[in-house]
């Protein structure tokens, strides 16, 4: 019965960090304040921390308190730490969107055929309130009506999730590019240089369900990824 109760807290809370409730970045409650949230015992809300810090959600720092750190719903995919979860461990990680809209296949990068028309999200980084990352989602068979205010905490895989959306994989590309003037004045660069990132998601009979193109500073903060072997 403990293992059932503490599951559900830590269910509970993760609910909270996928919904933006708990946002990256910030400090959790204090175990005491779970404590009364949930009206479990010490031992219980230690577990279900225990359980979020080893999927990758939260961390804990002596003296400071517990940190959200993740709101990815594939942190445990691989033993991979990943970029946005190093990131805040150096800085405080935020979020702006910027554009939602509705276009045509051919106006956007997707080299394939689908359905029209392409939901579009443009987002902005900031790393400790500086512009880091300029982020184009291109997102097929999604017909919603959806403000920017109801994205701005949420992470895009939870919003897929949460509108029937299943990724199962995923294929990136890394390449060196040039900005153009509109990603010079969004990133505040003099230089053009930055890293590119194609993203697609794919569902499990291989249907395109994500196309995200991430446009980084990395002079702010290079690109890494974190294994454990």
């Amino acid at each position: 019965m403990a293992q059932i109760l503490y599951q559900k807290v830590a269910d509970d809370i993760k609910r909270n960090i996928l919904s933006g409730f708990y946002e990256v970045g910030n400090l959790m409650p204090t175990e005491h304040d779970l404590e009364e949230k949930y009206g479990v015992s010490k031992i219980t809300v230690r577990k279900a921390v225990d359980q979020l810090v080893a999927e990758g959600y939260i961390a804990k720092k002596s003296g400071i308190g517990t940190r959200v750190i993740s709101n990815d719903l594939f942190n445990k995919l691989s033993k991979a730490k990943s970029y946005s979860s190093i990131v805040n461990d150096k800085g405080k990680l935020t979020k702006e969107v910027l554009e939602i809209k509705y276009m045509g296949l051919k106006d956007t990068p997707i080299n394939q055929t689908l359905v029209e028309p392409i939901l579009y999200i443009k987002r902005i980084y900031l790393l400790d309130g500086k512009p880091f990352i300029v982020v184009n989602h291109y997102i097929p068979n999604v017909m919603i009506n959806i403000q920017k205010s109801e994205l701005q905490n949420k992470s895009l895989y939870k919003f897929l999730k949460d509108n029937g959306k299943n990724i199962n994989s995923f294929k990136d590309e890394f390449t060196a590019v040039n900005l153009d003037e509109t990603e010079k004045q969004l990133l505040n660069k003099k230089d053009t240089l930055a890293l590119k990132r194609i993203r697609r998601g794919f569902d499990k009979k291989g249907e395109l369900i994500e196309y995200t193109e991430s446009i980084y500073d990395s002079s702010k903060m290079p690109y890494e990824i974190e294994y454990e072997i």
